[in-house]
């Protein structure tokens, strides 16, 4: 039985690193899309290439340690797990389907949050005994920080372009900042990877500890982040066109070279979140760059109008995923 509801678990959680992958592939991509630097196709296969070499490079997994420990280890077992993927699956299909670039993170975190939460209240105790308050209350001011820290990283980076390059003939640069943000593409889609495959890791890696196969404080075995980079690459592969639409033409109007300065200060963001240890949403980060970016021609330049539906989105993702799961819980607890 064990044995089955694992495996059951492991698929859960690689569909859902793929789901991650085609519904965030918007984030790196949008802005080389949309100045139709690189066709949609050759965008999303640097994207997963780029995804994927993270494996090769990052071997400490951080963000992954974060996520093990939002709900505590006396209240994880293989249901709460279950349940927890099931809502997070569920909200981001219904995002992707309505083209809203919502955070895969924040929906998995709610998820498993809520469904230990629920776990802990049939086992008699208070439900938020269930959940690690630093880190759950960590995570949440990141919704708010990520999306600033990129705005001011793009901002900066935009005018310390436009002030260097003042001289430069608009045509000469143009070409310049074209293949300038094939790299920086790269840079963010290296940092998606490194960021948002590790949270699929760190659940896998508890899934394996509640079925007893291993023990906390175990190296995390082999297979797991090999299984997380393969499954988030192919879902890029699979593009998330709907929300490209959004990220790349709907909040500002993007050049190469804003593209430039959006994309670099993302992977900057992504970079210092991911050796601060804490699983901040790739959508929010690229999207505060993005505004950062053009903020700089002027404030109404930004379609703020969109922003606010997209922040009303970030705001919902967490509640609404641990209430799915909270529901999915109490269904599996009856029929298990």
């Amino acid at each position: 039985m064990v044995t089955s509801l694992l495996v059951f678990v492991i698929a859960l959680a690689l569909i859902f690193d793929y789901t991650n992958g085609f519904h965030d592939a918007a984030n790196s991509i949008a802005t080389i899309v949309s100045t139709k630097v690189l066709t949609p196709f050759q965008a999303v296969f640097m994207a997963a290439v780029f995804n994927f070499a993270a494996y090769f490079f990052i071997k400490d997994h951080k963000v992954a340690n974060t996520v093990a420990k939002i709900v505590h280890e006396e209240f994880i077992t293989l249901n709460v797990i279950s349940a927890g993927l099931i809502a997070a699956i569920t909200w981001n299909l219904t995002t992707w389907w309505f083209g809203i670039p919502s955070s895969s993170s924040h929906t998995l975190i709610g998820g498993f949050a809520g469904a230990g939460i629920t776990n802990a209240l049939f086992l008699g105790s208070h439900g938020l005994d269930a959940v690690n308050m630093g880190y759950i209350i960590k995570i949440i001011s990141y919704i708010v920080l990520a999306p600033f820290i990129g705005l001011f990283i793009a901002y900066f980076i935009t005018i310390m372009i436009l002030h260097i390059c003042k001289r430069a003939k608009p045509a000469a640069a143009d070409r310049w900042f074209k293949r300038l943000q094939v790299v920086s593409a790269a840079a963010l889609s290296f940092a998606h990877g490194t960021n948002d495959a590790q949270k699929v890791m760190g659940i896998l890696y508890v899934a394996l500890v509640a079925a007893k196969i291993i023990h906390t404080g175990d190296n995390m075995p082999e297979w797991i982040p090999l299984a997380c980079y393969s499954a988030i690459a192919a879902g890029t592969m699979s593009g998330g066109w709907k929300i490209v639409k959004t990220m790349g033409s709907k909040i500002t109007k993007i050049t190469p070279l804003e593209g430039v300065a959006a994309e670099t200060a993302g992977a900057v963001t992504l970079f210092i979140t991911e050796h601060l240890a804490i699983p901040v949403s790739t959508t929010h980060t690229i999207t505060g760059s993005i505004i950062g970016v053009g903020l700089t021609k002027r404030v109404s330049a930004v379609r703020w109008g969109v922003t606010v539906n997209l922040i009303w989105a970030w705001i919902i993702t967490i509640p609404i995923s641990a209430l799915i799961a909270s529901l999915v819980f109490v269904v599996i607890h009856a029929i298990w």
